[in-house]
Parts: C-alpha cells; sequence; structure tokens
C-alpha cells in the first residue's frame, strides 16, 4: 500500500517511526506537509495539488497535525475523506478532541469520571466559580493549550481571581478544574489503537510541578492499569471517535478521572517506557481498514 504521513516535520520521532515502520512491512511511506497541500473543490473531483503534482494511487493518510494548525490540517484530512482515502483518525473525531470544552461535554454524556469543571463568559463572580469546584486550590487551562503550556495552579481564590482577570483582559476563555491533590502531580497516558489499550505509562512531573507532560520534564514509567481505568479510557476514546488516542487519566479517591483525550498522541515516551513497537500497531490499524 502507499501510506501517507500527514506531518510537517518529517524528522520527528513520531514521524520517523511510522514511516520505519511501514517500510518493515512493506509499504510505500510518504511524508507530507499538509501545510503546503492546495485543496481543489470541483463537484464530484476533490482533489489535492502538493508541490508540482497532484497526490493520486492514495491508499490511506495518517494525520499527524499540530494544534497550532488544526483547522487547515482537519481541512486536508477532510479532502482525503472526500477522496474515499482511509485516514486513521477522522477529521470530525481531530476537530471533537481539539476542542476541550466539547470534549469534556462527549465525555461527560459518555458517563466517565472528570474532574468537576466550570467554563463561564468571562465570570467575574470568581468565588462562586472556585466554590462549584470544590474550592480552592483549582487548575485553570486555557481552551486552546497544549503539552502543558497555558495551564496554572492557583493556590487560592485570590490567585484564581488574578488570573481569571488576566485571561478575561486579553479575551482568552478558560476552563476551572478542581485539583486533584491525591493524584500527586502524575498521570497516567494510555495508548489506544483500533479500540484495544496497546500501552499504558505512568508519567510524574518533576519535583514542584504539578503537570506531569515529558514536555515539561516529567518522566515515565511502564503501568499496569486496572479494569476501571482501562474501560474508561476505552470509552473515552470511543466517545471522540478516535481510532488512534492518547487517553489521560488521573488516579483519584474517586477513580479514574479523565482529563484530555489526544488525537496526536507522541510515540516516544510511550515505546520508551513501553518497550513495544506502537508505529507498526498502527500500521496494523491501517492495513485492516483501508
Amino acid at each position: 500500500m502507499k501510506i501517507v504521513v500527514l506531518s510537517r516535520q518529517p524528522n520527528l520521532y513520531s514521524t520517523k517511526r511510522l514511516v520505519e515502520a511501514g517500510k518493515k512491512l512493506g509499504h510505500e511511506m510518504q511524508v507530507i506537509d499538509h501545510l503546503k497541500c492546495n485543496i481543489e473543490l470541483e463537484k464530484k473531483k476533490p482533489k489535492i495539488y502538493y508541490q508540482g503534482g497532484y497526490l493520486e494511487n492514495i491508499d490511506a493518510v495518517i494525520p499527524r497535525i499540530g494544534a497550532s494548525v488544526t483547522f487547515y490540517g482537519t481541512a486536508v484530512v477532510r479532502q482525503f475523506e472526500m477522496m474515499k482515502i482511509f485516514t486513521a483518525v477522522e477529521s470530525q473525531a481531530l476537530v471533537r478532541s481539539r476542542d476541550k470544552l466539547r470534549s469534556l461535554q462527549l465525555l461527560a454524556r459518555a458517563g466517565v469520571g472528570l474532574p468537576k469543571t466550570v467554563f463561564t463568559n468571562f465570570s467575574k463572580n470568581v468565588e462562586h466559580v472556585v466554590d462549584s469546584v470544590g474550592g480552592a486550590p483549582v487548575i485553570l487551562k486555557l481552551l486552546e493549550g497544549t503539552q502543558g503550556l497555558g495551564v496554572i495552579l492557583a493556590e487560592s481564590q485570590n490567585a484564581a481571581g488574578s488570573v481569571m482577570e488576566a485571561f478575561n483582559g486579553i479575551e482568552a476563555r478558560i476552563i476551572v478544574q478542581e485539583f486533584i491533590k491525591e493524584a500527586g502531580g502524575a498521570d497516567i497516558r494510555v495508548f489506544i489503537v483500533d479500540g484495544v489499550v496497546v500501552g499504558a505509562m505512568k508519567r510524574q512531573g518533576k519535583e514542584g510541578e504539578f503537570r506531569s507532560n515529558l514536555h515539561r520534564g516529567g518522566t515515565a514509567s511502564i503501568i499496569e492499569l486496572t479494569e476501571e481505568e482501562e474501560n474508561t479510557a476505552l470509552i473515552a476514546a470511543r466517545a471522540m471517535g478516535l481510532g488512534v488516542a492518547g487517553v489521560d487519566l488521573l488516579q483519584s479517591e474517586k477513580g479514574p478521572l479523565v482529563l484530555e483525550v489526544n488525537s496526536s498522541p507522541g510515540l516516544e515516551g510511550i515505546e520508551k517506557a513501553t518497550g513495544k513497537d506502537i508505529a507498526k500497531k498502527i500500521i496494523r490499524y491501517v492495513e485492516r481498514n483501508a
């Protein structure tokens, strides 16, 4: 098969591993920068023009769309779908996953555990917002944040008010969430491919850091999931409609709580922590569906 990896950076670990795994399984692999694709629309003749020619005879696409280019990246994925080409992550699922508020609403409807969350339209009633999520300390998150950026821990109601006022001043939309103290600055990343858990790791934030993201200096180790944690992650991925997903969980006294469902989860941390060939499992998923 001819498989395209949509990625702006061919030298990224995840992109290189997907190309390597595909070639090992006998496929023709091509990395395409989605920002350099021209989308051409005509009645029943959707086409994509890329670097001097039209993309043809492609069997499947694996999107690796960065959060900062979600709009255009999703449009390119949608165009491939219009061309009747299988995409490992569907365009609509990608859009859902990037909208933090919509994601949380879908997850709540699916019945999975979540930290208490409040979203307001630039509310000045800080006291009510903080009380609604169980009181200070609270977590404040930019709706467009990624990799731990735009996430702030407010230790007191006054601190929360100052942060909310600052964000309101620049018209940045935020959500306010319950702080899960017992998680101890750690979370669990569950990697799911085609409705099956293929790997899981526990990420621990560095000392004094409440964010566990590896990009923020956290460490990762393999973990064996409980049945409840595995089921929660699978329900979350299914609720988002994602065939490939990284589900982030917090361990709490109330059971596993879903923090986020990532549609372009990185492979480096999970492969190194678990020793598993996750890239190969993604290629096998594509083979079964393309």
